[in-house]
């Protein structure tokens, strides 16, 4: 377990964080090379300009990023742009270039955008509409290279649009080359099966190193480079030679033109914004990026990458989020990526131009899948009705026109919805509110609206709130507030918890929630209190049963956890939003309490949720000191150098075998691991437990447990608080 000073910025930040930031960014390394080959093929570009421009993104822009732990890098939200400004502007070699004239001048307006503080902008966008053009962006990735995955020449699929993509997929299926696609269903296989694995660890290996792994010796002993024709191998060449002034701007008086100009700077500004955003809930220091100094270092990055021809870059959700979980500290994890995709191009072209490009088909579908799952529409129908509507709504637009037409279209639909569900006209853009503030509270009654389109002057109004006092919010006067709004106020409260403050909201008695979920957009409905019906399901049920028969209070719904798991490594690069049926008893040695918690990792469409049942003990009247214990495996010894040193004991060695254990203060817990405390845990079925700031935490598995298995866990929490009792003495106080 590390400590959580802040890691420093600059030259000292590297002094002090460069092998863990060194190692995260090998790692992310082994992801972005092949996703980048795979972005700037399907993207109608020359394949080695998708590696030119994450290395500009790791080498250069990192330098002067205003966050600290995204990966700069080509987007597969950004495929669909890029292709189709290509085709449209001429196709091949000409077409490219004038595409990169396009991303100059689009780069030189976000440098721009971001000089002028257009940062806060991305919150005019409603989360349905976004996730609504992904989606769309996600089935046409699919419907591209699902062809090349089956060993489609695609040259035979120039002029195509989506629909006539799809319509031709029978007809792919029916030509497709045995051999290619057997290597690219099996990369599927990889892909869509590693997340069953078990295990913390087995989670941080790259899959597309994986796929690499196993693709690449297929490609071999079946020799494609002499079988199978040339489309069907990556194919680099003199990437060296054609470094230069690529870009042609004698387009920049079309109408084309200037379409692909706006899009690349809306789409690739707003995806950027929205993964800085998402990033910094992730970041275990909890530190806030500057949204406008780092859109103008993406800016000034598609500059340089638009003008020697590498497509356009932006803060990339996954390979971000990737960096967080494998240890990153700083930017010299993103600066590190670049480093070791510079050397790859160095010394590793004729190994890389051995991967075969239905793989890299396949990493792309399991992105386009991830942008437009069947659990992207449950997750907003959980929001509410609304939310799906104008998500499906967007999709269908998008389809159909463009991402332009398609976001606008959303977006509209949004404001009919409000104003049927009382958003006065004068609200839609304008904020309407009262503040008062006095030594130590500040009191803000909400009127009218709190809607997508008027959070930037609430954001504004927020922001003068000073740290460390209490917070009161009244909504009586409203009469709608939207998940926007809702979704701007959670993470307000959860920032303003960690800045010593506190934060209540008030006024929502009479208000209809569109959904159950604690987000949802909620409109004022008179004379009609809200009523909370709990209905339990067949867990709860036995859960409430487990709790009766063994003297524990239970309490089935939903609540925020906000600071309860802070600093915990359980939740380092991770979320804990909530937790539910909670069980709760006071025992001899404090408070013992279940509960159900959901770890997400990852961010956005990359968003991952892992059920965790947990036993917690506090309220202890002796000293423990910080730790982590888990069992020790492979995986924990190749991670020793992110997650911690392991601490072992010369005279426990199957202790020492058995388990992983870490922290800062090595003498103390050494202390703490008295002889009968480590006896007891050699001889006992292996399981986590974590200590921060005298409070433990003790899970046997990254799943939900059975009341039987609960019951288990908490007589082992009890045995082992008892024996650390009994080793007080020793312990420092």
């Amino acid at each position: 377990m590390k400590s959580l000073d802040i890691p420093k910025d600059g030259l000292e930040g590297l002094k002090q964080n460069w092998r863990v930031d060194a190692v995260a960014g090998f790692l992310v390394f082994l992801l972005a090379l092949p996703l980048s080959l795979g972005i700037a093929k399907a993207s109608e570009f020359p394949p080695a300009m998708g590696v030119l421009t994450a290395m500009i993104g790791g080498l250069v822009v990192s330098l002067f990023a205003g966050s600290r732990l995204t990966i700069k890098g080509p987007a597969a939200g950004l495929i669909t742009i890029c292709a189709g400004a290509v085709t449209e502007l001429g196709g091949g070699t000409e077409g490219w270039r004038l595409a990169l004239g396009v991303i100059v001048v689009a780069s030189v307006l976000q440098i721009a955008f971001g000089y002028l503080k257009f940062g806060a902008l991305s919150d005019f966008f409603p989360h349905s509409v976004v996730h609504g053009m992904l989606a769309a962006i996600g089935l046409i990735i699919f419907s591209k290279q699902i062809h090349i995955l089956l060993g489609i020449d695609p040259a035979t699929l120039k002029g195509l649009d989506t629909i006539q993509l799809f319509e031709h997929i029978p007809d792919s299926l029916y030509h497709e080359d045995p051999r290619v696609t057997l290597v690219g269903l099996i990369s599927l296989v990889i892909i869509f099966g590693m997340p069953f694995l078990k295990g913390k660890y087995v989670k941080k290996i790259p899959v597309p190193l994986v796929v690499l792994l196993v693709a690449v010796p297929m490609t071999a002993i079946m020799d494609f480079r002499h079988t199978e024709p040339a489309f069907d191998l990556v194919s680099i060449g003199n990437f060296w030679s054609n470094i230069g002034f690529n870009a042609d701007f004698s387009a920049i008086g079309t109408f084309v033109f200037w379409k692909y100009v706006m899009m690349f700077l809306l789409v690739g500004s707003l995806e950027s914004l929205l993964t800085v955003k998402a990033m910094d809930d992730l970041d275990p220091w909890k530190r806030i990026s500057n949204s406008n100094k780092d859109l103008m270092a993406v800016g000034g990055g598609n500059v340089l990458a638009g003008l020697f021809g590498g497509l356009p870059m932006i803060s990339e959700v996954a390979r971000s989020s990737a960096n967080i979980n494998f240890g990153a500290r700083s930017q010299w994890g993103n600066f590190f990526h670049g480093v070791f995709l510079l050397a790859a191009m160095l010394l590793f072209i004729p190994v890389i131009e051995m991967i075969p490009n239905t793989a890299l088909a396949a990493l792309l579908i399991a992105v386009g899948y991830r942008l437009a799952s069947p659990n992207e529409f449950f997750k907003t129908y959980k929001i509410g009705a609304e939310q799906l509507t104008v998500f499906v709504i967007t999709i269908i637009a998008t389809l159909a026109t463009d991402l332009l037409i398609g976001v606008g279209v959303g977006i509209v639909v949004k404001f009919i919805f409000h104003i049927l569900n009382g958003a006065p006209l004068k609200s839609l853009f304008k904020p309407h509110y009262e503040i008062s503030e006095n030594d130590s509270v500040y009191s803000i009654s909400v009127k009218e609206a709190a809607i997508f389109s008027n959070l930037i002057g609430f954001k504004k109004m927020f922001a003068q709130i000073k740290p460390g006092k209490k917070v009161i919010i009244n909504f009586s006067d409203a009469k709608i507030v939207d998940h926007s709004f809702m979704e701007f106020l959670h993470h307000f409260e959860e920032e303003y918890h960690h800045s010593g403050g506190q934060l209540s909201v008030l006024g929502f008695d009479y208000f209809q929630h569109f959904s159950n979920h604690p987000l949802a957009t909620r409109k004022l409905t008179p004379g009609s209190q809200t009523r909370y019906e709990v209905k339990l399901s067949p867990r709860q049920m036995e859960l409430r049963k487990f709790a009766d028969a063994n003297d524990f209070a239970y309490f089935p719904q939903k609540v925020k956890t906000t600071l309860k798991y802070k600093n915990f490594p359980i939740q380092q690069g991770n979320k804990i939003p909530y937790e539910e049926n909670i069980l709760s008893m006071y025992g001899e040695f404090g408070k013992i309490e279940s509960s159900d918690i959901t770890v997400q990792e990852g961010a956005r469409q990359f968003q991952n949720e892992s059920p965790i049942t947990i036993v917690q003990v506090s309220d202890i009247d002796f000293s423990v000191p910080d730790f982590a214990l888990e069992p020790e495996g492979l995986w924990s010894k190749l991670f020793e150098g992110v997650s911690g040193k392991d601490i072992d004991f010369a005279v426990y060695p199957d202790f020492s075998k058995k388990y992983y254990l870490r922290g800062e203060n090595e003498p103390e817990i050494g202390r703490f691991f008295s002889e009968p405390l480590i006896r007891f845990l050699e001889n006992r079925e292996e399981i986590h437990i974590e200590c921060h700031k005298n409070r433990l935490i003790f899970f046997k598995k990254r799943d939900l447990l059975e009341p039987e298995e609960i019951h288990y866990v908490v007589k082992f929490a009890e045995d082992f608080m008892q024996l650390a009792q009994a080793n007080l003495p020793g312990l420092a106080k």
